[in-house]
């Protein structure tokens, strides 16, 4: 099968990996432009692009799909088949009905739940007791195609963003493998109407932690948010991003320091206790409360600003 592969971050890379050790021939790599990155921001290849370079794929990155010839090089190579994963563009009509067998995403969400950008997040923040990784056969709208194949995982009580990334990634790549192994024989499945959810991309602005929250949704908070953008808490006009924490029952004025100490900072939230056990101060590293507390000390009864009076920059 002649495969085309269309994909940009390290999530991509490793299913693009796994396509490569089953044996596939991949004709064509379809990746983001060179992006600036690092203090120097220099122009950088995406992990996709280095891997295909490395294995000696050609590859293409335009920077949209719609005219014939942005799309020239994909048409030359002829695909029976397109994958997708984490490319970072949309695919018009043109592309879809290019390969003979269309074109299939890996998508990390156990759809129809978080279609979107950032489902791994989403997944996190909301308490979701599985996520996964779905096969679909994709078409004009925002992954709302028939599904192939599903697979789950159980999120774990303490699970980070970047941890179930790298689950969901070396799941995706196996699914894929499996989804073209058999491709000629696997039943597109429609979506169903009912369970639809959407995972908008997150941002910077999101960090902030609004402590008249429950403190159990804002330790998902945190988890959802390692690596980025990492939950923050300003306090003593000091900004912390907060890496890791546990709740406890209590209560306080939300915002208020409660305790500080080598266990962590016992925060007041809206409904318990948020306690605070790594963080990191400006310019510093991720560290244990009891090592920042050392450098920077914060007393009981000081106050972490709620999320209208964080300044915007």
């Amino acid at each position: 099968m002649n495969v085309a592969f269309a994909g940009t971050p390290e999530f991509a890379a490793v299913a693009l990996e796994a396509i490569l050790a089953a044996g596939y021939s991949v004709s064509i790599v379809l990746t983001q432009p060179d992006r600036p990155a690092g203090r120097g921001m220099r122009l950088q290849a995406s992990p996709v692009k280095a891997l295909a370079l490395a294995r000696g794929i050609p590859v293409d990155q335009p920077e949209k799909l719609r005219t014939p010839e942005q799309r020239a090089a994909l048409t030359a190579a002829a695909p029976d088949v397109l994958v997708v994963a984490a490319y970072g563009l949309i695919l018009p009509q043109a592309v879809l009905d290019l390969p003979t067998h269309g074109c299939l995403n890996i998508h990390a969400s156990l759809l129809p739940r978080w279609r979107g950008a950032a489902p791994i997040h989403r997944a996190i923040e909301a308490g979701d007791a599985e996520s996964g990784i779905t096969i679909m056969q994709m078409d004009a709208g925002l992954d709302t195609g028939a599904m192939l194949l599903r697979r789950a995982v159980k999120i774990e009580a303490d699970e980070t963003t970047a941890r179930l990334h790298d689950r969901l990634a070396e799941l995706g790549g196996r699914a894929i493998v499996e989804a073209l192994a058999t491709l000629p024989t696997l039943t597109p499945d429609p979506q169903p109407e009912v369970g639809i959810t959407y995972a908008t991309k997150v941002s910077r602005a999101e960090s902030l932690l609004d402590w008249r929250r429950p403190a159990v949704e804002l330790e998902r908070q945190i988890r959802a948010f390692d690596p980025f953008p990492g939950a923050a808490g300003l306090v003593e006009g000091v900004t912390l991003k907060l890496w890791s924490a546990r709740v406890e029952s209590g209560r306080g004025e939300p915002g208020i320091v409660l305790a500080a100490d080598e266990s962590g900072l016992r925060i007041a939230c809206g409904d318990g206790i948020l306690v605070v056990t790594m963080a990191q101060k400006p310019g510093g590293r991720r560290q244990p409360v009891a090592e920042l507390l050392k450098s920077l000390p914060i007393s009981p009864g000081a106050r972490f600003s709620l999320a209208e009076n964080f300044p915007s920059h």
